[in-house]
């Protein structure tokens, strides 16, 4: 008790003994994450009889968190100088209150101590950060196949929790291919393993939405203490903090934090980070540091073994093999789709009493099949129209407006509005982070050209062919 004393002189020695707690507790646990979970909780009593002290958070959720993630740290300092102490409760204010066991007419009563009369100012917490991992989505319902080994490989090595030679992870591909399922995997298999590690799922876009709400609350210090604290970040969706510079600038200082203290680290986007547009270079450079994993669509064995896998998982359903072998054929889009298919074909043969043939396949899917007989991308388009007017790839993207490719570059987009169901926005993007208006005028001007030009519409037509050939 001497150093207390010299550090508290004229406190009470409850109060002396939490200040030396904090110091303890700050040292065991590190600055980042003191300051961000025990920092702004305050000393509301002690029962000197039971030896029970009670601790009051700025919030039920903070109280939850600490009491269930550092009640063993906190027991062990408040004994190391107590050793009477029995119990450490950790509530929100009022209810510490009510818990206290003092009172103002108590002699041994002492006045609750704020952890802003100790130390620097309460940091209040925002709410509950991420997103809750999805139960179904584990290792053991990820078909894998050529298209998605090297991710799935990569990302069960994460998930156990020894050293890697790689950080971050960044996988990706298409909509509906499986990245969202892996990340999920990876944080339950690692929980599983760890059980006390903090993992955190989210989306970029509530990434940006819960900065954004920080900044306006002016309470930028506990998002930064909570999200660079975890020990697996998994950033779904990257692609959609484009454009946004301060989202940006918050996001390459979490990576930058998360990586240095060696956690793991794990984003997806819809494109490879070379292909990312509109996100600051130091970002992209630090994604491709790691392992860059891409996730393909998947091809007819894969789609076939997807169809099994979910099979086994549906009793009493008769899907015969030539079903099975039609729906792995035609629906080739994305695994979310040729799931949802094979789902729609089973309900409505149980909703209406149906056997599961082809003809009643065929039915089912009438309109699901038709959209997938023919699905062109803009980046087919690029290609098929930079080869034909002898022109390379790169230039649909570039700032150059000389004729010879502002021409080509405008049937692209001409072409792009026609054959694909991509916005205006997004197209502008595709061909250079160009504005939609760009592309209308584009549009606009090939159309024109078309009346006027037959040599024009002539190649516009044999690309139209050929793309939907």
């Amino acid at each position: 008790m001497e150093a207390i004393d010299d550090v508290a002189a004229g406190m009470s020695p409850v109060e002396a003994a939490w200040i030396a707690v904090r110091d303890m507790l700050r040292r065991s646990l590190g600055a980042r994450t003191f300051d961000g979970w025990l920092k702004p909780l305050g000393l509301d009593g002690f029962d000197d009889v039971d030896g029970v002290v009670t601790l009051a958070a700025p919030s039920d959720f903070m109280a939850s968190w600490v009491a269930t993630h550092f009640s063993d740290q906190l027991r062990a300092a408040w004994r190391a100088v107590l050793p009477h102490v029995t119990e450490v409760r950790v509530a929100a204010r009022s209810e510490a209150v009510r818990l206290a066991s003092f009172g103002a007419d108590t002699p041994s009563a002492i006045e609750p101590v704020a952890a802003a009369a100790v130390a620097e100012p309460v940091v209040a917490p925002l709410s509950p950060i991420g997103t809750p991992l999805e139960a179904r989505y584990t290792f053991d319902s990820f078909v894998v196949g050529k298209a998605n080994e090297v991710a799935y490989n990569a990302a069960r090595t994460l998930a156990l929790g020894g050293p890697v030679t790689f950080n971050p992870l960044f996988l990706h591909g298409g909509t509906g291919l499986g990245k969202t399922h892996l990340m999920h995997a990876i944080g339950q298999d690692y929980l599983a393993r760890h059980p006390d590690a903090r993992v955190i799922y989210m989306s970029a876009e509530k990434f940006m939405f819960e900065f954004v709400s920080a900044m306006r609350a002016k309470d930028t210090l506990s998002f930064k203490a909570r999200l660079r604290s975890a020990d697996l970040l998994m950033i779904d969706d990257v692609q959609f903090i484009a454009g946004k510079d301060s989202t940006q600038e918050e996001f390459f200082h979490t990576m930058n934090e998360i990586i240095s203290a060696g956690r793991r680290l794990i984003i997806t986007a819809d494109r490879s980070p070379q292909d990312l547009e509109g996100i600051e270079s130091r970002i992209l450079s630090r994604l491709g540091w790691g392992l860059v994993a891409d996730v393909n669509p998947a091809d007819f064995e894969l789609r076939l073994n997807i169809i099994d896998k979910k099979l086994e998982g549906m009793t009493g359903a008769a899907v015969p093999a030539d079903v099975a072998m039609f729906l792995a054929k035609r629906i080739s889009a994305n695994v979310r789709e040729l799931e949802g298919a094979l789902n729609r074909v089973v309900a409505y043969a149980t909703l209406l009493g149906r056997t599961i043939d082809m003809d009643f396949a065929q039915e089912t899917l009438s309109d699901l099949l038709r959209a997938n007989q023919r699905r062109i991308t803009i980046e087919e388009i690029q290609r098929r129209v930079s080869d034909h007017y002898r022109i390379r790839q790169t230039e649909m993207s570039s700032a150059r407006r000389a004729r010879e490719v502002a021409r080509p570059r405008q049937v692209a987009m001409y072409l792009s509005k026609q054959l694909t169901p991509r916005s205006l926005p997004e197209i502008g993007r595709r061909f250079g982070g160009r504005d939609h208006t760009t592309v209308i005028h584009a549009v606009k001007q090939i159309e024109k050209l078309r009346a006027q030009d037959a040599e024009l519409d002539a190649d516009v037509r044999l690309l139209i062919r050929q793309l939907e050939g």
